[in-house]
């Protein structure tokens, strides 16, 4: 019997010559639990005290006939259990521990923002030339460093790391770093649009955005998609409010597309091919340009900001793209041709369009 137990369990051992106690590990799903057992002199098995495992183990198990039974019963116990507990894991070995300790301090204790009370998943903190604060979240496999952790930050492109089994978290934070400074003139163009001008979406930009819809007017403006790889080149941009404000912004837009200089700025070449000056936060307030929805009467609705602008020069009165299609699609003389809806403002009865896009009928 002794000869079956080393087999199926080598980690499990007795502790003394009468061999009523043992102690060790048994593996489930290449996951290590500490079991501890104890028997009483005549060997009759119970089931032990000491089970280091989070699951309820059946009480058929003290009527197993041996000890070989006994375990491979209890294997069969946890295999089940862990099928409906997927979120259990074994702790790690010692040697995960100091391993992680170590490329900590190789790293430097400053870079630690946080780590969760298991000790995988870890947030570190990076500055790149241009002082800016970033943040990687790492999280560790059980067989650190042989697999590779799954890594994620807030970046508007992929976050690809290289990693062999003989990779730490410094060469982590330093591949980090390295796509940092790679995005740095990408950043640089947008931080000077969210420092110069209105930005009206994001709300609240972060790391990874790339748009920005930025005022001109009183329910006009502009919004740029930046290219991460050439960030000074002319970007996407689609000019929105009201038609008879925004065609000849247009039209100036198309006639001097050849003045754009990838030498300046977005904003820069933003001001000159359209001839304007942008309002700034140290020119106009922002009020000036958060005009309220006709029909809702609130300037946000969910993540949207009303888009959608009555043509007619003596109204100008914004909606929600979501509002105004719910209002035209109630009135009996709208009508709809692909994917437009045609139907009178409810302002001033004009005639008034909205995309369908994205709303359902």
């Amino acid at each position: 019997m002794e000869s079956l137990l080393v087999k199926e369990s080598p980690l499990l051992l007795p502790l003394n010559k009468e061999k009523t106690v043992y102690d060790g590990f048994i593996t489930v799903q290449e996951r290590d639990f500490r079991i501890r057992i104890l028997l009483p002199p005549d060997h009759q098995l119970k089931l032990a005290k000491d089970l280091s495992c989070y699951f309820v183990v059946s009480q058929r198990l003290h009527h197993s006939p041996d000890l070989v039974s006994f375990v491979l019963e209890l294997k069969t116990v946890l295999e089940v259990a862990l099928k409906c507990r997927p979120e259990c894991r074994s702790i790690p070995p010692p040697q995960y521990y100091s391993q992680l300790i170590i490329e900590m301090e190789d790293l430097g204790w400053d870079k630690l923002v946080s780590i969760d009370t298991e000790f995988r998943t870890l947030r570190l903190r990076a500055e790149d030339s241009s002082g800016r604060q970033h943040v990687v979240t790492v999280k560790l496999k059980p067989k650190h460093p042989v697999e590779a952790p799954w890594c994620s930050a807030d970046l508007p492109v992929p976050l690809a790391m290289t990693w062999t089994p003989q990779s730490s978290l410094g060469h982590v934070h330093t591949q980090f770093l390295l796509l940092l400074e790679s995005l740095a003139e990408f950043w640089a163009v947008l931080d000077e649009i969210d420092e110069k001008t209105w930005v009206l979406e994001p709300e609240k930009p972060s790391r990874a955005d790339t748009m920005r819809r930025i005022a001109i007017a009183n329910n006009v403006s502009i919004k740029v998609e930046v290219d991460t790889q050439h960030p000074k080149m002319l970007p996407e941009c689609c000019l929105l409010g009201a038609e008879h404000v925004v065609t000849p912004l247009r039209n100036k837009l198309n006639a001097n597309m050849h003045l754009w200089n990838p030498d300046c700025s977005i904003l820069q070449n933003l001001r000159d091919v359209l001839e304007i000056e942008f309002p700034s936060p140290a020119t106009h307030e922002k009020s000036s340009f958060s005009a309220e929805c006709g029909i809702c009467y609130a300037y946000r609705l969910e993540s949207a900001i009303p888009d959608q602008v009555c043509n007619d020069p003596r109204c100008g009165q914004p909606f929600h793209q979501a509002c105004l299609y719910e209002w035209l699609r109630g009135l009996p003389s709208s009508r709809q041709s692909f994917n437009i809806v045609f139907g009178e403002c409810p302002y001033c009865s004009k005639p008034i369009t909205v995309k369908m896009s994205t709303q359902k009928p």
